[in-house]
């Protein structure tokens, strides 16, 4: 395919002396215009398609600066560097006022102008030629390393490239590459699945402060090992956030955003199964898996009692309240537990966050992007708006733009010797792959996990569990089995079976065994 030709106007009233200049950027391959007066170039830009425009600040006749107006009042996108002897402050606000993108200070060398044109016209060609060579070198290692057995510590981090260079090919927007990992992903699942269905049940078994690159820290410890060094010495302005499903690759577009307030220690930590709300965040909160909770607090189970996620976590804040009560720490009346449901009550609660800042510990559940997940299976002009990852992410900062956590986060910001910490009980999978499950009419509803009797399906989409107690969830029963979806496989009864695969085909759902859902994100954030 040949090279497309950009397009450079040079403004000017001394047209005449940039020749040097204007001989350097064709011999460079740029098409260029030139005019020596504001109007004239106003009539170049209605007939041609400018993409680069050098413009001097001080002309005869129209200025830079109003000549600047009259080009952004003809397109607004255009990047324009304004090339000017006058740096004085007034003028550069003025200037970047009207949208200027760049400027070059006089006189001009050709490593200026060689460099605005690199910046303005060929970055996005640079970046996605260096990002392919250092994805093509980094999938090559990667391949040889998804060879050998890997531990916990490796697979964080396959996981975090995989993450990465997904993040950066949205910028990029290469099909060819993202058809090649969105391939690695699918194979970095399959041998994940297998790494947990071999391990999952030993790490269970290894005592909680054994935890290393082979044993991952999980939901039940994340308090002890991150939050509780902090509470030990920090005795106000602790901020526990924890946003329901959030991938890690959803954390690093948040991230991005709050570059500006904050810098960022992040962990990566392991779900339990089932990665589900009222497994994993129950778990989260109290600090005990499951067994544990059901043994120590049965008041606060109940899970097995109702089928509605929100009823099953209706007892964090008693839960969040008993592990700081085990571990003696006394937050007398300066303490919030706080759940945002839904918008209204997020910008309530943002009005009122002053009286929280008094706080000596504060814990707010955000189930927005649970919420953006779910309403995505069940609308579709949402899976319209998001097809597939990268739109996704996409739809999750949009969100995130004009949230009231967002605000808050900004508040906080501001408060001197603030400690915030971010994380999730469990991530999400973009579920493409249907697989048949048998099981009675009380069978729990979920797609990607099934507590029954006799609930079965294919080995190769399942982990079966024959003894609940083995995973540290309280048994129902000794008929009851469970099974949990590996991969991007979703589970379908065989009734109306068509009907439901493709309900359900490309949605995003959580419950079972993948790097998305089980392998997430926990932040350290320190005002900056």
């Amino acid at each position: 395919m040949e090279k497309l030709q950009h397009c450079i106007l040079w403004v000017d009233d001394e047209i005449e002396l940039l020749q040097p200049h204007i001989m350097l950027l064709e011999q460079r391959g740029y098409k260029v215009l030139t005019s020596t007066n504001g109007t004239d170039a106003i009539d170049i830009l209605k007939k041609n398609k400018v993409d680069l425009i050098f413009l001097d600040e001080m002309m005869v006749g129209m200025t830079g600066l109003e000549t600047l107006v009259a080009i952004r009042a003809f397109d607004s996108n255009i990047p324009v560097v304004m090339a000017t002897k006058n740096e004085t402050e007034s003028l550069m606000e003025e200037a970047i006022g009207h949208k200027i993108n760049d400027y070059l200070t006089k006189p001009i060398n050709p490593t200026q102008v060689l460099m605005a044109c690199k910046k303005f016209l060929d970055a996005e060609r640079i970046g996605k030629e260096k990002f392919t060579q250092n994805y093509l070198s980094g999938f090559s290692q990667l391949s040889s390393q998804m060879l050998m057995p890997l531990n916990w510590k490796e697979w964080k981090e396959v996981y975090n490239k995989l993450v990465n260079w997904s993040v950066e090919l949205d910028k990029i927007k290469d099909s060819g590459l993202q058809e090649t990992l969105r391939g690695k992903w699918r194979e970095c699942n399959l041998e994940f699945s297998k790494f947990v269905e071999s391990n999952y049940i030993k790490w269970l078994a290894h005592k909680d402060n054994e935890r290393d690159d082979n044993n991952p820290i999980m939901s039940p410890h994340i308090l002890d090992y991150f939050l509780k060094p902090t509470l030990k010495v920090q005795k106000e302005n602790i901020y526990l956030i924890v946003i329901d499903c959030l991938r890690f690759d959803q954390w690093m577009v948040l991230r991005e955003m709050l570059a500006s307030y904050y810098t960022f220690d992040t962990n990566l930590y392991c779900s339990i199964l089932p990665t589900a709300t009222p497994y994993a965040r129950n778990s989260l909160f109290a600090g005990l898996y499951p067994i544990d909770i059901k043994k120590y607090y049965p008041q606060y189970w109940a899970v097995e009692n109702n089928s509605e996620d929100h009823k099953q976590n209706a007892f964090e804040k008693e839960l969040f309240e008993a592990w700081l009560k085990r571990n003696r720490f006394e937050h007398g009346n300066k303490y919030s537990f706080i759940k945002i449901f839904d918008t209204d009550f997020g910008k309530k609660i943002e009005r009122e966050f002053e009286k929280y800042m008094q706080n000596n510990i504060t814990a707010i559940v955000i189930n927005a992007v649970d919420m953006i997940a779910h309403s995505r299976s069940d609308h579709a002009i949402l899976k319209e708006i998001a097809p597939d990852e990268a739109a996704y992410r996409s739809l999750t900062r949009s969100w995130f733009m004009y949230s009231s956590l967002f605000n808050i986060l900004k508040t906080i910001s501001t408060q001197k010797d603030a400690k915030v910490f971010i994380t999730t009980d469990h991530g999400s999978i973009r579920c493409l792959r249907g697989v048949k499950v048998l099981g009675d009419k009380d069978t729990s509803t979920n797609l990607r996990y099934k507590f029954g009797k006799n609930v079965n399906s294919d080995k190769k989409a399942a982990l079966q569990m024959t003894d609940p107690t083995l995973f540290k969830i309280p048994s129902s029963g000794i008929t009851v089995s469970n099974v949990f979806a590996k991969e991007d496989y979703y589970f379908v009864y065989p009734t109306d079976y068509h009907q439901y695969m493709a309900k359900f085909r490309d949605s995003f759902q959580h419950g079972g065994i993948s790097l998305e859902e089980m392998v997430i994100p926990f932040i350290k954030l320190e005002p900056k």
